[in-house]
């Protein structure tokens, strides 16, 4: 009979849940988030079969399936759009695309509308979108172990993929290998809180105003490299966590709300329990620039003689390279160290979770695990180095000192503004730059420090220039926002020549880099044609991720869709779709599943 007296010794596959005959065993959330099984003794006819479906009371007998040293790939899906959506590379989805064209199922991880986690198995090959990329917190996998076994018996292929300890559970619970299985893992740095996510996405929610609408882990808008979390709101905000920036990433990865058994797993290192293991390629860059690109690079480690050769049906989508195992394995320390995941020390985690229920998640971290960043020689030279810069450019140009001081003080800017040289600046009354999320506006800026361009700036009675985040906008700009009207700019870079005519409302969002002596306006200018359904004026709306080639006019009424890519000399007259690319005059889509990384 079950009996967790032990937390490190229960890694909460629910496999023993799946296989009691009189459903004597139920799952009960402790303080911190995680299941544990709990047995009706009443229910319990002491058949000892949770015991042997327990994969944590059986890990010197789980690696029996023909297992054997790997052999190691790096690769990409060939399809950019599915690398792109992937946490990694899209080995998955090729591996769940084999398994639907052969009529089987496929099993992972998806995320409920409450944004809990559940395993679900379908042969639909619809699915593929929900079960693709890793959604880095504990799933519930109750039902999915029964659900295989009936499939199998049925003689259906089935793909199952799941955590390292929730695959040693399906094994277990099976009792046997099945020709007709594959089974994959991942290489699974450890388990997080339930909870903790919970906490997460809620203090999301109250700083953005919103609700969840969705949430991309490691988002590759920016690169594979920021590991960026993407979540969107409903109000039409998004969130962008890089890096160790992210309190929850932050929190996770200096193991601060993991599963009690993961600091000490059992299911790492060699032989694999799977017949394919899949990982990110951590350090391919040192290793081969040509499989790299930033946008991810899967490795797939191939333990058994069945999983070669469900991956040979693959190869031909993935670009692909073999690599000598111990060399790939340099980055990927859980590979083979089994306690890579070290609890911190000194810290207090029985009262971590108390104070998790009663303080805000950013609080939580600002406490336990605050944002650190880089300190040391390193920041020491960057700050010496900005110190001489702002000397010279001082001493160079003691006008453009005292004009910012001026500015910082003016009651239409609230927030950082620098006004480079030559720039010529109206703000009328109630007329307000607004400078949100930390940012700074830097406007005028060049190169050349001896040209004398000048830039334009006017704001005309109770106008908005709102900047949410880093904004730089450079010399040759003329911007003009009309009484009332709104212009927004998210974080990005705007190069010289830029124009805008802003008469009602243009919204530019993040990451949006326009090239040289581009045109917006949402507005004719006041002209008038006597033609059904003219108007005069329409909002133009520039979302996140796009790129403006040189020399592009965007006209009133416009919205370009996400990463979406306009061409040179293009004239965009009508609504770009997202991914894609438009040329020529007027603007039409010449390609779509576009992909650009800044």
């Amino acid at each position: 009979m079950i009996h967790i007296t032990d937390k490190t010794e229960c890694c909460g596959c629910n496999a023993c849940g799946d296989i009691c005959p009189t459903q004597a065993i139920s799952f009960h959330n402790d303080n911190e988030g995680f299941w544990y099984p709990e047995v009706d003794r009443n229910k319990c006819i002491n058949c000892g079969l949770c015991d042997k479906s327990c994969p944590m009371l059986h890990t010197d007998t789980l690696h029996s399936h023909g297992q054997r040293e790997p052999k190691v790939y790096g690769g990409y899906h060939k399809n950019i759009s599915i690398r792109f959506d992937s946490t990694s590379g899209g080995a998955f989805s090729a591996l769940a695309n084999a398994m639907y064209k052969q009529g089987g199922y496929v099993s992972g991880a998806v995320f409920n509308p409450d944004w809990t986690v559940s395993n679900y198995i379908s042969n639909n090959k619809k699915d593929l979108s929900r079960l693709r990329s890793s959604k880095y917190v504990e799933s519930n996998a109750e039902g999915l172990y029964k659900e295989i076994k009936r499939l199998l018996k049925e003689g259906e292929k089935v793909l199952a993929c799941g955590s390292p300890c929730q695959m040693a559970g399906l094994r277990t619970f099976l009792g046997k290998d099945y020709d007709n299985l594959i089974i994959v893992d991942f290489l699974c740095r450890a388990t997080n809180s339930p909870k903790a996510y919970r906490r997460y996405l809620e203090y999301l929610e109250d700083v953005y105003g919103g609700k969840i609408v969705s949430i991309k882990a490691k988002n590759k808008d920016h690169g594979w490299r920021s590991l960026a979390r993407k979540v969107v709101f409903d109000n039409g905000k998004v969130y962008y966590g890089e890096g160790h920036e992210d309190p929850y990433r932050r929190g996770y990865h200096l193991n601060y709300f993991e599963r009690p058994c993961c600091y000490n797993c059992k299911f790492k290192g060699l032989p694999r329990i799977a017949d394919i293991s899949l990982a990110d390629f951590w350090g391919i860059e040192n290793i081969d620039k040509s499989i790299d690109g930033n946008l991810g690079t899967s490795m797939i480690m191939i333990n058994t003689e069945k999983g070669e050769k469900f991956f040979d049906g693959i190869k031909s989508k993935m670009v692909l390279k073999e690599f000598d195992a111990q060399r790939a394995f340099r980055g990927n320390f859980s590979v083979v160290m089994g306690d890579c995941c070290h609890a911190p020390k000194g810290y207090d985690r029985e009262q971590m979770f108390k104070d998790m229920d009663a303080m805000r998640f950013d609080a939580l971290a600002d406490k336990y695990f605050p944002y650190r960043p880089a300190s040391g020689i390193r920041s020491i030279k960057s700050l010496i180095k900005k110190l001489l810069k702002f000397g010279y450019n001082t001493l160079r140009n003691p006008s453009q000192l005292l004009r910012n001081i001026k500015w910082s003080v003016s009651p239409h800017i609230d927030g950082k503004v620098i006004f480079r040289s030559h720039c010529a600046v109206d703000l009328r009354d109630g007329a307000k730059i607004m400078v949100n999320k930390g940012g700074v506006l830097n406007f005028g800026d060049k190169r050349n420090l001896k040209s004398k361009f000048e830039s334009r700036l006017l704001l005309e009675r109770n106008s908005r220039l709102i900047i949410n985040g880093n904004r730089n906008i450079m010399y040759d700009c003329d911007i003009q926002i009309f009484e009332g009207a709104n212009l927004t700019f998210g974080s990005g870079r705007c190069n010289s020549g830029l124009k805008i005519v802003c008469a009602e409302s243009i919204i530019i969002g993040d990451n949006v880099n326009i090239g040289r002596d581009v045109w917006i306006r949402d507005n004719n200018g006041g002209h008038f044609i006597i033609q059904t359904g003219y108007t005069d004026r329409a909002a133009v709306i520039i979302n996140d991720n796009v790129w403006i080639g040189s020399n592009v006019v965007i006209m009133k009424g416009v919205t370009i869709g996400e990463g979406a890519v306009v061409a040179a000399n293009s004239v965009v007259t009508s609504n770009v779709p997202a991914g894609s690319m438009v040329s020529g005059n007027p603007a039409k889509v010449v390609s779509e599943n576009v992909i650009w990384v800044k």
